[in-house]
């Protein structure tokens, strides 16, 4: 069963919404869970484990979360809304579409490498709650395909276009690069990168380019041609 998400969150215990005090708590523990769920994994890790690392008592979990379940899609909630907050802050400004991309992509990738447990715990949930796990993509790419047919009507992006399938194309894209250059990346003392390569965000920004922007070649023979068939003749 998926966690209802309120704002203000809403006690389980109480069935009211959290006072301030309550909801510094309710941070406390969700931050506990990141760390503990990206060290041990869902299956490992309990909630004596997170409420030890939040420096809460185990009788206060249940006054903000019913389960391990519960706390672990909450959390997914969590870093989904955060992460989305990290792309749109850095887009904001951008001059066209191109730009936009590429900051939104440094956004994304700046959160991963402040929050690498987001790759462990929306991988996780593909088994202990595939329905997160389907919300956690869907939402990314409801703004996305909003900002690509902004972009199109501009005429930044190709109108031929199908802006679900390139949400989910960039999405996937952006994902799998930051596991490979920020995850899987390591210097010699096994530490990760702070941020990505400024060089992977340029080969990524010139492979989005050639894949967004409409084709003017077309136009550019079509206007050429009476000139050169007049020329011919």
């Amino acid at each position: 069963m998926i966690t209802p998400v309120e704002d203000p969150p809403v006690s389980p215990a109480t069935g009211r919404p959290l006072t301030k005090r309550g909801q510094l708590t309710r941070r406390r523990l969700l931050e506990a869970a990141e760390q503990v769920f990206a060290d041990l994994g869902y299956h490992e890790a309990s909630i004596v484990k997170i409420t030890e690392h939040a420096g809460v008592a185990l009788g206060t979990f249940y006054l903000y979360f019913d389960s391990k379940q519960s706390i672990f899609e909450a959390l997914v909630v969590d870093l989904n809304s955060r992460v989305r907050h990290s792309m749109s802050e850095a887009m904001a400004g951008a001059a066209d579409r191109i730009e936009a991309e590429r900051r939104g992509f440094e956004g994304f990738f700046r959160f991963t490498a402040q929050h690498p447990a987001l790759y462990r715990v929306v991988r996780e949930a593909e088994f202990v709650s595939p329905a997160m796990l389907k919300l956690h993509y869907e939402r990314i790419v409801d703004g996305y395909r909003a900002g690509l047919a902004a972009a199109q009507r501009d005429g930044e992006v190709a109108a031929e276009l199908d802006t679900e399938v390139v949400a989910w194309a960039l999405m996937g894209a952006g994902e799998l690069i930051g596991m490979r250059y920020l995850l899987w990346e390591t210097d010699a003392e096994g530490r990760p990168p702070a941020e990505i390569d400024p060089a992977v965000l340029d080969g990524m920004t010139a492979f989005i380019t050639r894949a967004l922007r409409p084709d003017t070649t077309a136009s550019q023979t079509t206007k050429a041609s009476p000139t050169t068939k007049g020329a011919a003749g």
